[in-house]
């Protein structure tokens, strides 16, 4: 079989310009159902504790973390559900309903009552809003991926697909840039109706991505598929009968997602509580490092394409695990400048190179006819680790005076897993797209 790739043009004429607007679309959708789901993770860290919880002690901003991770359990759920009809009906269908999904159960939040108006209702409402968030965000990254990496050269598959995930830190910007003045809000509004704003403003976004993803056509290799009767009835047996060791090796690669809880949500309560450091500063290292992996994820993107998937994701995990303490010692030093320059290099030089690669690494041990339900299934039950990461470093008494060593310890074997699980793992950039997946 041969695994020699086309030129850089060739299965590009007929659908001149369509990578680039899969590209365009995967990330604006990425970038809006993220920051519906970060806004929830800096809420959690600095809101939910005072607002849903009786009292903002230690035990609160465990039970607010754990809220966070309450997404991470019905995420599996989602990707079983939600990756049969992505693999049955198409990609941008299912897209366009975790888009809707998002945005309605992200704008609930914003109207909830506190826990002073209706007790434990209020939290118990809180973490049902979260689990319809977990639902959508199951489908999000899988589609988007899927249908980028099908629309794009083989040559190129890494660099557009890595545009899904640099997505998702355009949504992280937003969500702490509309957070920052929040927190500068006195108390009594902050806690009031200051915090609800983030949570409303989601209704505007997700309308603009929803009339800029209808607009994309389904990908020429799943047209294909269901042209010759290719597609599946029952995605997820197909998957467990053929492609059972590559959904084992996703979920353990994709611990490293914990890397990214730990920075954007469980480094601001550490920063907090151990360090003194105020909310507004640790909201702006997330912007300035999420901002300059706009550029390095790309660019480690197209690295993939050269010199394979493999080499570079393991870069990105073991960089990860050795730049954690750095960063975490950095909150605690007081100089600000040193806490920036070791949050762009941990997220943006290390944590980057992963994030980038991980859409074309999994996508590419699918075939196309269970990729979207093995790229679901196998991320969303890895993604668990990430959900509850903050609350197990919590519970494990991270969140103290010296708690970098735990965060530390738990990172490094994350990062170690993910890394090992990688290097057992086929290289496939040079595999052409028909034949991806195939024995």
């Amino acid at each position: 079989m041969s695994q020699t790739l086309p030129s850089a043009g060739e299965g590009a004429l007929t659908h001149a310009g369509t990578p680039k607007r899969a590209a365009v679309a995967s990330f604006l959708g990425s970038a809006v159902e993220y920051y519906d789901f970060f806004i929830f993770g800096s809420a959690a860290a600095l809101i939910f504790p005072t607002v849903f919880f009786p009292s903002a002690d230690a035990n609160a901003a465990i039970m607010s973390f754990a809220t966070f991770g309450f997404a991470y359990v019905a995420r599996p759920i989602g990707a079983i559900i939600l990756g049969h009809f992505g693999d049955r009906i198409g990609r941008r269908k299912v897209l366009l309903f975790t888009l809707v999904l998002m945005g309605a159960s992200t704008f609930v939040i914003g109207c909830l009552p506190d826990f002073h108006t209706v007790g434990w209702w209020a939290p118990a409402l809180l973490v049902l809003a979260r689990l319809c968030q977990g639902l959508s965000a199951a489908g999000e990254q899988a589609g988007a991926s899927s249908m980028t990496l099908e629309h794009a050269p083989d040559n190129r598959r890494s660099f557009f697909t890595s545009w899904t995930l640099t997505g998702t830190q355009g949504g992280q910007i937003l969500a702490a840039l509309v957070f920052i003045p929040v927190l500068a809000l006195p108390d009594e509004i902050k806690f009031g109706i200051g915090w609800r704003i983030p949570f409303w403003l989601s209704a505007v976004v997700v309308v603009v991505a929803f009339l800029i993803r209808r607009t994309l056509h389904e990908p020429p290799a799943f047209e294909e598929a269901r042209k010759n009767a290719e597609i599946a009835k029952l995605p997820v047996a197909d998957l467990l009968k053929g492609h059972w060791r590559d959904v084992l090796r996703v979920i353990c690669c994709a611990f490293i997602a914990a890397v990214s809880t730990v920075f954007g949500t469980l480094a601001i309560s550490y920063a907090k509580t151990v360090a003194g450091v105020d909310g507004t500063t640790t909201l702006w290292l997330v912007v300035a490092a999420n901002i300059v992996a706009l550029g390095t994820q790309p660019l480690f993107g197209m690295l993939a394409d050269k010199i394979g998937r493999k080499p570079v994701f393991i870069y990105g995990a073991l960089a990860s695990a050795v730049l954690t303490p750095v960063f975490l010692l950095s909150l605690e030093s007081g100089s600000v400048p040193l806490m920036f320059l070791a949050a762009i290099g941990y997220f943006s030089g290390g944590y980057a190179a992963a994030n980038a690669v991980w859409p074309s690494f999994y996508a590419e041990m699918f075939s196309t006819k269970v990729r979207f339900s093995g790229l679901a299934i196998g991320t969303q039950l890895g993604f668990l680790m990430a959900g509850f990461a903050p609350a197990i470093v919590a519970a494990m008494g991270g969140i103290k005076p010296g708690g970098w060593v735990q965060i530390s310890i738990f990172t490094a074997i994350i990062c170690a897993v993910a890394a090992v699980s990688a290097l057992t793992a086929r290289e496939s950039f040079r595999i052409p797209t028909k034949q991806l997946g195939l024995k």
